[in-house]
């Protein structure tokens, strides 16, 4: 069976399908794509159906990922049964998936992305990946740094996780 992670933030239209896609392409790169599966949803509803965010989807077309075929839909509780790993974009997804797992197990399964990251939150502690949504093209561009650098370190922890799998 394979490792399944979904990335979570606010609406599904901006950094968890950004998270999505780049970790795809990472897992497809390190011959990984087969044995874990990746998804992403939003906590909230209010972009339920719809495609990525256009300015997400153009930031990640010039570092050559494809956006396409993304279509936003919101986690559920059921959904951390389905789950290895749900990964929250910003502490308030954190606090939000927690106090939305059915278990205590269920909890543990919750990981912000930029703790993957060696250099994140050095000095302010701070993990979040900042919504890009209310601003311009270089906030997406941000996201995208931050993203690619969580998750290249995210890799390396599946890889090990994968291989002290019984």
């Amino acid at each position: 069976m394979p490792y399944r992670v979904c990335f979570v933030c606010s609406g599904n239209i901006c950094r968890s399908p950004t998270a999505e896609i780049v970790f795809r392409r990472l897992l497809g790169e390190a011959g990984l794509d087969g044995a874990v599966e990746v998804d992403s949803a939003g906590l909230g509803d209010w972009h339920v159906g719809q495609a990525a965010d256009a300015r997400a989807a153009d930031a990640l077309r010039r570092r050559g990922y494809d956006p396409g075929g993304h279509c936003a839909r919101q986690f559920r509780a059921a959904d951390f049964r389905e789950r290895d790993l749900v990964v929250a974009l910003d502490s308030g997804h954190e606090h939000g998936l927690r106090a939305l797992a059915p278990s205590a197990r269920d909890r543990e399964k919750v990981r912000m992305l930029r703790s993957y990251d060696p250099q994140a939150g050095r000095g302010t502690g701070d993990l979040d990946v900042p919504d890009p949504y209310y601003g311009g093209d270089a906030g997406f561009e941000r996201v995208l740094d931050l993203v690619e650098s969580a998750c290249r370190g995210m890799l390396l922890e599946v890889r090990r996780m994968l291989v002290a799998q019984p």
